[in-house]
């Protein structure tokens, strides 16, 4: 875009020139001396109450603080919930979205769980999604030894369900789907979509780094994909670049997995080890997209800005900068790293100093 001026006015990007002559007693003015601006990262996979629970009680992992999503460069996100629905609850992840929504950041969540049929709020995962304003869609488990092994019938249902409620809440209204790594893969999505009339905009699988050609295969057919940034930045960016070479490129998403549990199963499927997942290396396999497989920028950029925001139905309001858009902005210095991060028109982070913090952080 080059050099220019960006007016924020309350909680939206206002204006955009390359000089803007604005005085008003009260203005803030930030000298960002010509470093890079971007739009704020979205996450849309994230374990806000924590995840894990698969080595038994102690192994549940903390939920989400504020000061770690502005870190990180997230201003939006979506939370779920993952293999444990027992100590997690869906009315303890409703309240936590509310709560970041709260302290300054834009929050989204996902009724379900891994399991079948999906726990909820209300006793229906459409009257969720249509009823609790934060609610955009339903989540799930497939090829994977901890699912509910649902049948072809029963995900039918489960995203007619959610299509119908989106259509009446003018939300998604999507099937997040957990995929593990059992031979069954995406089989069952491409059977639906080649035998029902539900789009594949429905289904969204993720954690796809290790069916990156089922994954291309799925993304052919219209659905979106996405990938998991993981413990290993440099190797994320490796599958993200593969699923270029074979998948329409506005059809790939990433997400951090935060505070999700990471466990590494033995052949039998015993728990051999685990560890947990962090929202720092979004930005971080972005950053080795770009460095190390050569991907321009503002096009690594994507899969965590504009082509989630569309994915998400928030495109213009997330996802870029322009008038009319939601004030969420990260200034970068030399190296590209995050030194100043704007959620919703307020200054949460400044030169490299968190100064917006959850009530109960030190």
């Amino acid at each position: 875009m080059g050099l220019g001026d960006i007016l924020l006015s309350g909680s939206q990007i206002a204006d955009i020139r390359p000089h803007i002559d604005f005085s008003y007693p009260g203005t803030r003015v930030i000298d960002a001396g010509g470093r890079r601006v971007i739009p704020g990262l979205i996450d849309q996979h994230v374990h806000v109450t924590g995840g894990g629970g698969e080595s038994g009680f102690a192994s549940r992992v903390p939920e989400l603080t504020l000061s770690t999503a502005i870190r990180a460069g997230v201003t939006t996100l979506v939370g779920l919930l993952g293999t444990d629905s027992r100590t997690r609850s869906v009315e303890n992840l409703f309240a936590k979205t509310k709560a970041l929504n709260e302290e300054g950041l834009t929050a989204y969540c996902l009724t379900g769980a891994y399991e079948y049929p999906s726990p909820t709020l209300t006793g229906s995962v459409g009257n969720d999604i249509v009823f609790v304003n934060e609610c955009i869609g339903v989540k799930l488990a497939i090829s994977d030894h901890r699912s509910s092994n649902v049948t072809k019938e029963e995900l039918i249902r489960l995203a007619s369900e959610a299509r119908i409620a989106g259509l009446i809440s003018k939300k998604p209204g999507f099937v997040h789907l957990h995929t593990g790594v059992d031979k069954a893969k995406l089989d069952m999505l491409v059977d639906i979509l080649q035998t029902t009339p539900i789009p594949a905009k429905q289904f969204r699988p993720t954690h796809l780094g290790k069916c990156v050609d089922a994954a291309a295969q799925f993304a052919r057919l219209g659905g979106y994909i996405d990938f998991t940034s993981g413990e290993r930045p440099s190797q994320s960016a490796e599958k993200l670049r593969e699923a270029m070479d074979k998948a329409p490129f506005d059809r790939i998403t990433l997400s951090s997995d935060s505070n999700g549990s990471m466990p590494k199963w033995g052949p039998n499927w015993e728990l051999v080890g685990i560890t947990a997942a962090s929202m720092t290396t979004l930005y971080q396999t972005i950053l080795a997209l770009h460095r190390e497989q050569g991907v321009p920028f503002e096009k690594a950029l994507c899969p965590v800005t504009e082509t989630v925001a569309k994915a998400l139905e928030l495109y213009p309001k997330k996802g870029c900068l322009q008038p009319g858009s939601d004030a969420d902005l990260l200034i970068l210095g030399d190296s590209l790293e995050i030194q100043w991060v704007i959620a919703k028109g307020r200054v949460m982070m400044e030169e490299s100093k968190v100064i917006v913090k959850g009530m109960y952080e030190d």
